[in-house]
């Protein structure tokens, strides 16, 4: 694998927006082309993965894999943002026990609607919620379907509550923490955040921007193989010959191909080529194609 174009795991540091870490990513690894895959709030940390070269063009199937988080809500302040960045709006005496934590969380599992919150990027009117939101403005927002597969009680100590969250892209954690405050009663907001997986991914595999700028000295090449990220799709491995006529945008016959979908294209010596998408006549046809030395 070519080390300018793969995924790079990177335990993102609180206090930093996620382009400054790309940024600093992109200096070290004198890279010209990269982005990442889910941006984290500046007082968030945890797995940002960032993408390298023909990685960025796996960033789709990234961006909607499945999360993980650990969550830290202070108890009894509602704060203008949901998070401890904001302007405390209003405090509330905090008398809550495990037990009423545990019959309120199982509310929240399964498909929900949730209602974005005004400091956030979405645009309505072509202009992001955010910049409204810094007016003092508030608009009505339309509610978005989104899952909570998994929310566990890790602890509750005095007004701060640890939960584990595993959830579908697209949510918002500031807003299940406003609502979890709401529905205990007492207000919420987001204390603390670290992503701990996206997909199969887990933080536990990530670098810092310290361990990432050691192993570069080192030599070492950080980036990992951006089929990893695609391992939930069928794959095919084609011959020579048709790994050429794909290669030309023409579709062509596999063997054993599945019979419809998205898959992953392998060519002799398992080089990844790309994704492809099988037909109703049965040709595998390219759909994004990665460059090949």
């Amino acid at each position: 694998m070519s080390c300018r174009d793969g995924l790079l795991l990177l335990d993102k540091p609180a206090g930093l927006t996620s382009n400054a870490v790309l940024q600093r990513a992109k200096r070290l690894l004198s890279s010209k082309k990269a982005g990442h895959t889910g941006s984290l709030d500046p007082i968030a940390t945890g797995l940002l993965i960032l993408l390298f070269g023909e990685a960025t063009k796996v960033s789709d199937y990234i961006l909607n894999a499945d999360k993980s988080y650990r969550v830290t809500l202070r108890l009894g302040q509602i704060t203008a943002t949901g998070d401890s960045e904001g302007e405390v709006l209003e405090d509330r005496s905090v008398a809550v026990s495990e037990a009423q934590v545990r019959v309120v969380l199982p509310r929240f599992l399964g498909e929900i609607a949730q209602i974005p919150p005004m400091y956030s990027a979405i645009k309505q009117g072509g202009r992001p919620l955010y910049e409204l939101a810094r007016k003092g403005l508030e608009v009505e927002r339309a509610a978005r379907r989104i899952r909570i597969d998994a929310l566990e009680l890790i602890s509750l100590e005095n007004d701060r509550l640890l939960l584990d969250v595993r959830c579908s892209k697209g949510t918002y954690i500031r807003s299940l923490a406003v609502d979890i405050g709401a529905a205990l009663g007492c207000g919420a907001h987001v204390e603390g955040l670290r992503r701990t997986s996206t997909g199969p991914f887990d933080v536990a595999q990530a670098l810092t921007l310290e361990t990432l700028a050691d192993a570069l000295e080192r030599g070492e090449c950080p980036l990992k193989a951006m089929d990893l990220a695609l391992g939930y799709l069928p794959s095919v491995t084609l011959t020579e010959h048709t790994a050429y006529y794909l290669r030309q945008g023409q579709g062509v016959v596999v063997a054993h191909a599945p019979s419809f979908g998205r898959i992953r294209l392998y060519g002799p010596g398992e080089q990844f080529l790309g994704l492809g998408e099988v037909m109703d006549d049965g040709r595998v046809a390219p759909r994004r194609l990665m460059r090949v030395d």
